[in-house]
């Protein structure tokens, strides 16, 4: 199973501590996480492994998105800041475009996320 994480500037910490607190079934799950740069090294900081793509305004939402459109990721969480301009906004457009078209399940804040984490527990168990 793999996951992409992408996290706002305004929205990292939140998305390091929400991992931190899976880490355990990410673990026992053998889910390996994609990460856009930034959000990357601040999940490395946190004490887990994950790969890097480029930043998010160089390119590496659309690197998600072309690992969404190839069927190479299980969900996409992207913990977007709303209230904060963002100059790549078609890049991040595009992104949840292609997490619809080909049906990945995408969380955009921790409740959502947690729902699809959930979720995924529930399948293992059955």
């Amino acid at each position: 199973m793999k996951i992409a994480i992408i996290a706002h500037d305004g929205k990292k910490a939140e998305m390091v501590q929400f991992l931190t607190e899976h880490k355990t079934f990410l673990k026992s799950a053998e889910v390996a996480l994609v990460a856009t740069g930034t959000t990357g090294t601040h999940v490395e900081r946190g004490g887990m492994e994950v790969e890097k793509v480029a930043s998010g305004p160089l390119g590496g939402d659309a690197q998600i998105g072309a690992m969404v459109t190839q069927g190479e990721l299980d969900a996409v969480l992207f913990f977007r800041d709303p209230l904060d301009k963002h100059p790549h906004e078609p890049d991040i457009a595009m992104l949840m475009r292609l997490c619809d078209v080909h049906n990945v399940p995408l969380a955009t804040n921790p409740a959502t996320a947690d729902m699809i984490i959930e979720s995924i527990v529930q399948r293992k168990e059955s």
